[in-house]
């Protein structure tokens, strides 16, 4: 994949859609492509937070872990982002991420994350956004469960 098909799909996510061209292309630089083989762990639950990833191509499941085992919370999927939460308060990771099949991935660290959103205080409010709506989702399954 090339620096433009990258920044393209950054655009494509709401977090970075409204960034400047070349900023994304500065980031899109700074990030690491990953690739992660069927089943592999994108980040671990407990583990300290270093990295946030952003889904290029392939699907990965969220796990909880509890008393009864594994409990898969969410599935992601191209232009999804993964592990902001634990870069944006120093806390360890709150779940594990596997990969679903091959999973390509740019992945961002704490530093450059923090950089952007210094930079670009929007970012931070669709940060906000994003965050706000899993906690709905979030809350929808607990009363779901609960009934």
């Amino acid at each position: 994949m090339s620096l433009d098909q990258e920044v393209a799909t950054l655009k494509r996510i709401p977090l970075f859609a409204n960034i400047d061209t070349s900023r994304l292309k500065l980031m899109a630089f700074a990030s690491q492509r990953m690739i992660f083989k069927d089943g592999q762990a994108l980040c671990q639950q407990g583990d300290p937070g270093d990295a946030a990833y952003i889904v290029i191509e392939g699907r990965a499941d969220v796990l909880i872990d509890t008393a009864d085992g594994p409990l898969k919370v969410a599935t992601l999927s191209s232009n999804d982002i993964v592990g902001e939460i634990a870069i944006l308060i120093d806390v360890p990771r709150t779940a594990t991420v596997k990969a679903a099949g091959e999973v390509v991935t740019l992945k961002i660290t704490k530093d450059l994350f923090f950089r952007m959103v210094s930079d670009f205080p929007e970012i931070a409010i669709e940060v906000m956004r994003v965050l706000a709506h899993r906690l709905e989702k979030t809350n929808e399954q607990l009363r779901a469960a609960r009934s």
